[in-house]
């Protein structure tokens, strides 16, 4: 893999190599003279993972890594300093990358994820745990920039919303049409409702102009499937959204569970438990 170096900031250009129809070079989804953020859709399940760089310091985070190699040349590739792993939550799909990340960069690499991720029994080795009450923040620095780890669980127990610089990165809480599904093992769906509940409240306050990177790509009603969308258009169209204060229409979204196999993976799990 040959990733292509970005060229200056005041070039507009999205740089893109298509095989098979995947990005193999990264999307460049804002770029300002403190922030690059950088976003590609990696494996099979449509996985968004991004990558934040504060430009004053060089210094990056990466958010969710599927693969840890890709992200590792891209930041060598550019001179960026790669410090900080941030997970939404700890499904597999996007936590993949980290073991290799660990390996390449050791001590200079921190892994941060809520604690309460292990209530679903999850085990992997992490350098901070944040225990923070759900429906609550804290602050994160990334060089000069600022951001917010916000504990929004439903589709996890201890699901993050990070949020700051001008983007809502919302894992697999909040997709561009919809939310994430309720009904794997540490799922929720009136945490999760009561979540979208708190978030839109919290996103309410932030710019219209804020751009929402979800952790999958998913068709939209009209057919479109962005993999970022402003603040404004979510708030007006998201479906998951407009249902919370309604229990018909909340009890009514479709995405909240679904019969398939890993639905089996989780019920068998929840007894065991039991």
């Amino acid at each position: 893999m040959n990733l292509e170096r970005f060229s200056s900031l005041e070039s507009p250009a999205v740089h893109t190599v298509c095989e098979g129809g995947r990005s193999l070079l990264p999307k460049q989804v804002i770029s300002n003279e403190r922030i690059v953020v950088l976003q590609a859709q990696l494996g099979e399940w449509d996985n968004l993972n991004h990558l934040l760089v504060c430009l004053k310091t060089k210094q990056a985070a990466v958010v969710d890594p599927f693969d840890g190699n890709y992200w590792h040349e891209v930041c060598v590739n550019n001179g960026w300093n790669l410090t900080e792993i941030w997970l939404t939550h700890s499904h597999w799909d996007h936590t993949k990358g980290v073991k290799s990340l660990k390996s390449m960069l050791g001590g200079s690499v921190t892994v941060r994820s809520h604690a309460f991720e292990r209530q679903r029994g999850w085990k992997e080795p992490v350098d901070e745990e944040w225990t923070h009450k759900a429906n609550s923040n804290i602050g994160l620095r990334l060089g000069e920039l600022t951001f917010e780890a916000h504990c929004t669980p439903g589709h996890t127990p201890g699901h993050t919303t990070f949020v700051g610089e001008g983007v809502i990165i919302s894992g697999d809480c909040l997709f561009l049409g919809r939310c994430g599904r309720t009904d794997l093992f540490g799922g929720d769906p009136a945490l999760q409702r009561e979540t979208l509940r708190y978030l839109r409240g919290v996103m309410h306050q932030l710019p219209s102009t804020h751009l929402v990177l979800p952790g999958h790509q998913y068709e939209l009603e009209n057919g479109e499937t962005p993999t970022t969308m402003p603040l404004e258009t979510v708030l007006a169209t998201n479906e998951a959204l407009l249902a919370v204060d309604d229990d018909d229409l909340w009890s009514s979204l479709p995405f909240l569970a679904f019969d398939d196999s890993m639905a089996e993976k989780a019920r068998r799990q929840r007894a065991k438990g039991e």
